[in-house]
This record gives structure tokens, sequence and C-alpha cells, in this order.
């Protein structure tokens, strides 16, 4: 029997993390400027939630906004994060880097996985911009990445559901495939049941804006997901 399915949360401050992990939530993915995708957060702010929150944080390593092609400099400022990260106490860190032509970095991303050890690293939704995914999938096993954030190459997890349930059956457990983009209370099961996914994240973008000054509502909103989740039989 699997475990039961697992909800994860994008924030950018304490107050969204203890609201998420209010309403529920079993890991969050801690990030600093979720308007333009998230990046590296202040490692001020990782040590804050560090402290108030007991489920476990994942840390996005981004160095700026667009493209995941990464110059020396920011390859090197990447592993600077990864080291930071690691040694504050996290349970995960989140990164993605790609090749001038868009396929998966397999060299420079197993050189962060081992950096990160013995952290899980997830590939971020660089990988929704590979244009073959089913490749890209062959590529980011190898380096040691424990999971993949896709939506599928779509604009939302919904619209690439087919794709993602071809993913996770393709992945056959070497890897764990999570759907994002675009995820809330009315879409969740119907998407649940058409990837065969295990875990899942949201931000909440589609239900609030970025930052979560509603810590309230977000909280709630959580726990309606959580609540539906909870309704689904593990297998």
């Amino acid at each position: 029997m699997k475990n039961k399915t697992l909800l994860e949360i994008s924030v950018e401050s304490v107050e969204a993390a203890a609201a998420a992990e209010r309403g529920g939530a079993d890991r969050i993915e801690l990030c600093g400027r979720l308007s333009v995708g998230g990046l590296t957060p202040q490692l001020a702010l990782i040590r804050a939630v560090r402290q108030q929150i007991r489920i476990p944080i994942f840390v996005m390593i981004r160095p700026r906004p667009g493209d995941f092609v990464y110059s020396p400099a920011e390859f090197a400022q990447m592993k600077k994060s990864v080291a930071a990260a690691t040694d504050s106490g996290v349970s995960g860190l989140v990164l993605g880097i790609l090749k001038p032509n868009r396929t998966v970095d397999i060299d420079r991303t197993r050189e962060l996985v081992r950096l990160a050890q013995p952290l899980p690293v997830t590939f971020h939704r660089a990988f929704d911009a590979c244009p073959d995914l089913s490749q890209a999938l062959e590529d980011v096993v190898p380096p040691g990445a424990t999971r993949i954030l896709t939506s599928g190459g779509a604009a939302s997890a919904l619209e690439g559901a087919a794709k993602i349930k071809a993913l996770v059956a393709s992945a056959g457990g070497r890897v764990t495939i999570v759907p994002g983009a675009g995820i809330n209370a009315g879409n969740i099961l119907q998407l649940a049941a058409a990837t065969q996914a295990r875990e899942f994240h949201s931000g909440l973008s589609t239900v609030l804006p970025h930052p979560k000054t509603d810590c309230v509502q977000f909280e709630e909103e959580v726990r309606v997901i959580v609540k539906m989740l909870s309704t689904l039989t593990p297998e």
C-alpha cells in the first residue's frame, strides 16, 4: 500500500508557511518572489521559517527569473545557495538547470544533487521547458533527483493531465512525478483521478494572488484541498 496522497504548498513568507502548516499541508516549498515563479529565498527567511514550522521545508534554488540556462557565475551562485540551504537544516531542495538547447543539463544537475546530499532534490518546472518530456524524464533520473515538478508541458496541470499520467507510468517508481500549476480545491480530485499521481503541488495563485496577505483565507483554502485529498483511498 502506498502512503497517503501528499500536498506541497509554495510560500514566500513565515506567515504563509505557518498558515499552510495549520491548514494541513504535508510540505512547503519555500521561495522568494513567487510572482516571477520563485527564486532562492534569503537565508534569514529560511532560518525564520525553519524555527516556526515542523513540516518538511524544501527550498528553491534559482538565482534569477527567466530561463534555466545559467552562466558559470550563476552556477557558482547556485552551488553556494545549495550549501547554505543544506546547512540551515531544511528537508530538501528544488532546482532545475538546462542546456542552451533546453535539454536537461545532466552533469551540472548531478553536481548539485551530490552537493545537496543527503537531502532529496526536486527537479522543478524547468522540466516543462524541455522539448521532449519523455526524454527529459530519462535525463533527470541518472543525476539522482527524487521528484519532478511538472504541468505536463501545459499551461496548467489539468491541461497537461494526460502527459502527466504518462510520465507517472514511465517513471515506474524511479522518481516521483508531482503535478503542479493551477491546482486548487476545484480541480484537485479531477487531477488526481486523471494523473494517478500521489503528490501534488500548489501555490493557490489561481485563488489568491502573491503575496499571500490574507493568511486566514490561505489557510482555509489549503485545508479544503487537504480534506479533499483525504477522501482518496491509498493504493
